[in-house]
């Protein structure tokens, strides 16, 4: 599925029905922001269009994220349009184009050169790290710069490409994060589990790497795909090692299925450690409200909503746009939106040639945190928070 929208965040609602329809495109022109934003006039019609992607899994068991992901570029591009922005001089009208990788790597790469021969003019995604590695190819061949919010696999920036770009913490540091957890839980025998894909394996090898140097000793490797849904069998072995923590490195739409699967077998005190991935709102509904909830510590790699410079009055505009729809990504599409004009703006120019080095050079301050980056297109100084379930709410642990 693949589909391409320009729409407004007060368009967004009454579009609803073509967020969830194949192949169609809508064309919207902009209007006040629904959030209640200053009441400045949309640019004229005259006004030179840029163009802005979000690329995420807009279809399939990952549809929730993708469709977050987009609304915060989507409110990105109303705000923008209420400011009356003006880049080399000329009046802009920006657009969100918003397009669906399916959490596929082969559509991933299909979708970014679409978006290098239409010439839109920046990228924020993609959320997968599988579909992001073999992106960045494809955009840093064109040229085009594409700032991430969501793929935290290390790999991704070890390339070298000087159109990539992550404004949240990599694996590492989660990794890393959830194994000094569990040492300080005084756990002692943990088993590792992960679904295979570039992000999930990734996150699962830092963790127990980290857990083995904490004296943490590891009785069971095991792995599943992203999309299966059955883990008697992987859980059966589990259990025989008679570990006293489990992490999953994967995502949420197994994640949940696991956490009822481990009730079944009586695996009631472990405590369950993940990622970013399973680390969001749908997990309480996707795991049925079973007891293995309660022991759920994931890790996000940015602040808490609560810590975030603007985070909760962010939020709240957000709720207000798209209620009940916040998942985790949001605020960092948005200010990876942000953060690609304010280069251009700095560089007078929204052609990504141009504004490229500005966007190396950012020191933006955003709704999450104040944005600069290393030489290899890694955020400097990216936090991380652990959160935990309480009531069937996520609730970060700081």
């Amino acid at each position: 599925m693949q589909f391409e929208l320009r729409l407004s965040v007060a368009a967004v609602l009454a579009a609803s029905a073509v967020l969830a329809a194949c192949g169609q495109k809508t064309e919207t022109p902009a209007a006040p922001a629904a959030s209640g934003g200053n009441a400045a006039a949309a640019p004229a019609a005259d006004a030179q269009v840029v163009k802005l992607a979000s690329v995420a899994p807009m279809s399939g068991s990952q549809a929730h994220y993708g469709k977050d992901n987009a609304n915060g570029v989507l409110m990105a591009v109303d705000d923008l349009n209420q400011q009356g922005v003006t880049i080399g001089g000329k009046p802009v009208r920006f657009e969100a184009v918003v397009e669906d990788d399916a959490a596929d790597p082969k559509q991933g790469t299909a979708v970014a050169q679409k978006l290098c021969d239409s010439k839109v003019n920046g990228v924020v995604g993609h959320l997968n790290s599988g579909t992001t590695i073999p992106a960045s190819k494809i955009y840093n061949d064109c040229e085009l710069p594409m700032v991430t919010g969501a793929a935290t696999n290390p790999a991704l920036t070890k390339n070298g490409y000087k159109t990539t770009f992550r404004i949240i913490a990599n694996d590492n540091t989660l990794g890393a994060a959830l194994a000094n957890q569990a040492k300080a839980f005084g756990l002692k025998r943990v088993a590792v589990i992960d679904d295979r894909t570039a992000y999930g394996q990734g996150l699962a090898e830092v963790f127990a790497a980290v857990a083995k140097q904490n004296g943490i000793e590891v009785v069971s490797q095991q792995f599943t795909n992203d999309k299966a849904t059955d883990f008697m069998a992987i859980l059966t072995a589990v259990k025989a090692q008679n570990p006293d923590g489990i992490f999953y490195g994967g995502m949420d739409a197994q994640a949940g299925p696991m956490l009822r699967q481990m009730e079944q077998l009586g695996l009631t005190t472990q405590k369950y450690f993940g990622g970013d991935g399973i680390c969001t709102t749908e997990l309480a509904k996707l795991s049925g409200g079973s007891k293995p909830l309660l022991n759920v510590v994931c890790a996000e790699g940015g602040a808490s909503l609560t810590k975030m410079p603007g985070g909760l009055a962010w939020r709240e505009r957000y709720e207000k746009a798209f209620p009940g729809q916040f998942q985790i990504y949001s605020p960092y599409t948005y200010d990876a939106t942000m953060l690609i004009v304010d280069a251009m703006k700095r560089a007078n120019s929204a052609d990504p040639k141009v504004y490229l080095a500005q966007l190396a050079a950012s020191d933006y301050a955003g709704v999450t945190s104040k944005i600069s980056f290393d030489e290899t297109g890694d955020m400097k100084n990216a936090p991380s928070t652990l959160y935990q379930y309480v009531d069937g709410k996520k609730k970060a642990m700081d």
